[in-house]
């Protein structure tokens, strides 16, 4: 992916960025990772782009692509394509290399996304994704941190587009111990999202089961 400077008049991705404006009011020119070859000419990336705000102590990722963006092609009024963006909310810290640690996260918020293009897998709030890796999802694969469980983001509120309606799906980094306590029925997403206390993603943190 690329950082770009990316302007279009396509009123979903218009809807997508007014609604994070207004949480990031000062924030019109946010970092940008846009595609290079689109996913329908070939392309191995789905998402059109992903914008990342600064949040002060962290970075704050929001996709687009997962919506209709452009003209409205499906047959449901209501939902505008799958639906859903993703976010994400990466903490700060003393990274080796920030950059890469950004990338990484668009890399990965693309493979979910791919997810969703080839299985038609759609991500509702309070569910887990485990990955089955135990290596670290950061740069350097050396965190705690494996897989994810799914929340209502707080800073962006369900949008009406033009073409229909969209919600944010926030995904939370966890560790490959919380994932298998979920699966094995010990803790239910919720009540570990609760237990974890915070929405941001720290790739430092130890594990709370």
């Amino acid at each position: 992916m690329e950082l770009i400077d990316e302007k279009n008049n396509a009123p979903g991705w218009d809807a997508i960025t007014e609604e994070c404006e207004r949480s990031y009011p000062n924030q019109k020119s946010p970092k940008h990772y846009g595609t290079l070859i689109d996913y329908q000419l070939g392309g191995n990336d789905p998402l059109q782009g992903i914008s990342v705000y600064n949040g002060g102590d962290y970075w704050h990722f929001v996709t687009y692509g997962l919506s209709e963006l452009y003209d409205k092609e499906s047959d449901i009024k209501e939902i505008s394509g799958y639906g859903m963006e993703f976010t994400f909310k990466l903490k700060k810290d003393s990274y080796e290399n920030e950059e890469n640690e950004i990338r990484c996260v668009c890399n990965i918020l693309q493979s979910i996304a791919r997810i969703t293009f080839t299985k038609g897998e759609r991500f509702n709030v309070y569910e887990s994704l485990y990955t089955g890796q135990t290596e670290g999802i950061d740069y350097n694969r050396k965190s705690n941190i494996t897989g994810f469980i799914t929340i209502p983001d707080d800073k962006f509120n369900e949008i009406d587009t033009p073409n229909g309606k969209v919600s944010f799906v926030e995904f939370v980094g966890v560790t490959d111990s919380e994932l298998k306590a979920i699966r094995n029925k010990e803790i239910r997403v919720k009540e570990l999202y609760e237990k974890i206390g915070s929405d941001v993603t720290n790739y430092n943190r130890a594990s709370v089961i």
